[in-house]
């Protein structure tokens, strides 16, 4: 009969007290269809380092404005990059060529953040949950700090934060007007560059 080494028996009672805690620590943790989960999970990100993770917790227009502005960010940077000359396409491709080249709608929203200081501003305010005041729909979760932040269910049942949507929504509407230009601009080039 063979029999089981110390070390065995440490490595066993060590994955089983951290099975239990980690599922204890887990079902403490708000479901993220209650307005404080969602809070809390988008606060894990932040102080985590890894806001992408606290995209499925802002509101849906908010999620569809990054898709909007990486689609259109995308567009913007290769007909510049096919079709400007030179000169011009060194000066104005950059700032499309930065959100095109971001990644995915989570990388670009952890970008925006960071580039315009919405995470600085998150890793400061962000505390513990004073209080929920609920009204259908929105919810206003109150910090321990007093800060207020409001949320909106989404179709899905998970609440979304609200608080930087109108800026989005202001940078994808922005870039579907730049990609009109844009596009009238590059068929201009490609058209001076046949006459050549």
């Amino acid at each position: 009969m063979r029999t089981v080494s110390r070390r065995t028996w440490l490595l066993l009672a060590f994955g089983v007290i951290a099975t239990v805690g980690g599922y204890r620590a887990l079902s403490r943790f708000p479901a993220e269809t209650a307005p404080e989960g969602a809070y809390l999970r988008i606060a894990t990100a932040v102080e985590r380092g890894v806001p992408e993770t606290a995209f499925p917790y802002l509101e849906e227009e908010a999620q569809v404005a990054c898709y909007t502005i990486r689609d259109y960010a995308r567009l913007a940077a290769k007909a510049i990059a096919a079709d400007y000359p030179e000169g011009e396409r060194a000066k104005e491709l950059p700032p499309y060529q930065r959100l095109a080249e971001a990644g995915e709608p989570p990388q670009l929203w952890s970008q925006i953040a960071e580039d315009r200081g919405w995470l600085r501003r998150l890793r400061r305010d962000l505390s513990g949950v004073a209080s929920v005041e609920l009204v259908g729909d929105r919810a206003t979760i109150v910090t321990a700090r007093g800060t207020r932040y409001s949320f909106r269910r989404r179709p899905n049942g998970i609440w979304g934060l609200t608080m930087f949507t109108a800026q989005l929504d202001a940078e994808a509407r922005r870039l579907a007007r730049d990609w009109d230009l844009v596009n009238k601009a590059a068929a201009d080039h490609r058209e001076a560059a046949k006459e050549r």
